[in-house]
């Protein structure tokens, strides 16, 4: 006997109700025993479409097939489709992830993940997705040049695709569910210090000069300057601090619009830093790009300049999201609470403000110490060495 039921998707508001919900529009699968075999698959006829790629999504229609399967005790295989090949499963994944407003950065991974994957199988003699099972997936994995959390990121991207591969019926299970997650090792936070901050600023004159030539080196010093004092006083990621649009600073203030989470705030700047920013446009739009060229590109070209800045000023192992992490940790040393930092940073939950900048809260680590220190006055060695007691028989007594 076989049973239809709705596989619902992950994005599915139902999917909590079980498959026995009906009432929405997620593929229909069917489960049980035909002619001896157990069946268990996505159902799909090429009425809709003639490759047969498309799933049922009518009950009625999914009951029908079902019926005459049972009727005939076998599979009408005219309604069964060709396994989809990698390219088209892969070209399917990127057009719902562009009709779900996804970030142009987040379809760029994709779109690499899915290029580098093609190349694997080419090599590999691969086809069809159904032929990427788990060790597939594994000897591609062996291949990445990607390490540590980046790893992280990319396995979790191929989870995501082959799990919407299971929904849309390609393959019967999510091969890439099996793959270990790698081990990382998180980075410590690293802020700028007092005296990293003066070499950097006191080197702005001297990259000029060396990097831009005569012609445009006071012009360029004022730029980078600039940029400098914004990423140190907003803490604002290296993107959006190079796209900033001059419009959003008014009256000292900085409207945040961060790229990523979309949570607007207003930040005081200091005058110096407005004074410095509205030295050095680039364009009437904006303070330091044009706004011809793609935000990825000016975001790379100031990366390669704040590093070759680094390098005149001696800073070591410098980089543009140090100066997030200076604002960060000078809020909590100075007693801000984890939330309204988090805010500031524009962090999608103070969870993930946590997880970086937890060991720089001020009231936490006092917290800590005073823990520490209730514990010493149970203890009846530090009694007696703090505090003294009588002595017993020559000896020093200890306090119970």
């Amino acid at each position: 006997m076989l049973t239809v039921y709705r596989r619902h998707r992950t994005s599915c508001p139902h999917r909590g109700q079980g498959r026995k919900y009906r009432r929405c529009h997620c593929p229909i699968w069917v489960d049980g025993l035909l002619g001896g075999e157990e069946i268990r698959k996505a159902l799909r006829d090429k009425s809709r479409d003639p490759g047969g790629r498309e799933s049922v999504r009518d009950w009625q229609k999914a009951q029908d097939i079902v019926r005459a399967w049972e009727a005939e005790n076998a599979i009408d295989q005219g309604t069964d489709s060709e396994p989809v090949t990698i390219k088209e499963a892969t070209d399917s994944f990127v057009a719902d992830a562009g009709a779900r407003n996804l970030q142009d950065g987040t379809l760029r991974k994709y779109r690499l993940l899915f290029r580098q994957l093609q190349e694997f199988a080419d090599a590999q003699g691969f086809r069809c997705l159904k032929e990427l099972d788990t060790g597939a997936l594994r000897r591609f994995r062996v291949s990445w040049h990607d390490r540590n959390l980046s790893a992280l990121k990319k396995l979790e991207r191929l989870r995501s695709f082959f799990r919407f591969a299971c929904e849309n019926g390609w393959v019967s299970a999510n091969p890439a569910k099996k793959l270990q997650r790698p081990q990382v090792s998180q980075r410590p936070t690293m802020p700028f210090s007092q005296d990293d901050m003066v070499k950097i600023l006191a080197a702005c004159n001297e990259w000029g000069e060396k990097h831009q030539g005569e012609t445009r080196a006071r012009e360029n010093s004022w730029r980078i300057r600039a940029l400098v004092l914004l990423l140190r006083y907003s803490g604002l990621r290296i993107q959006d601090a190079v796209t900033l649009a001059r419009d959003r600073i008014a009256d000292g203030r900085l409207f945040l619009y961060t790229a990523k989470t979309g949570t607007p705030v207003y930040l005081p700047l200091p005058g110096f830093v407005v004074e410095a920013l509205d030295r050095a446009p680039t364009s009437k739009r904006y303070f330091f790009w044009t706004g011809d060229s793609k935000p990825e590109s000016v975001t790379k070209n100031w990366q390669n300049s704040l590093r070759e800045l680094f390098r005149t000023a001696c800073v070591a192992k410098g980089h543009a999201h140090r100066f997030r992490d200076t604002v960060a940790v000078d809020m909590l040393m100075a007693g801000v609470p984890i939330e309204r930092v988090s805010v500031l940073l524009g962090h999608s939950s103070v969870r993930v403000t946590e997880k970086y900048y937890a060991p720089w809260v001020r009231a936490r680590q006092a917290q800590l110490e005073e823990d520490v220190r209730r514990v010493w006055q149970k203890d009846p060695l530090w009694i007696a060495e703090t505090k003294g007691t009588p002595e017993v028989h020559g000896k020093r007594e200890l306090v119970n």
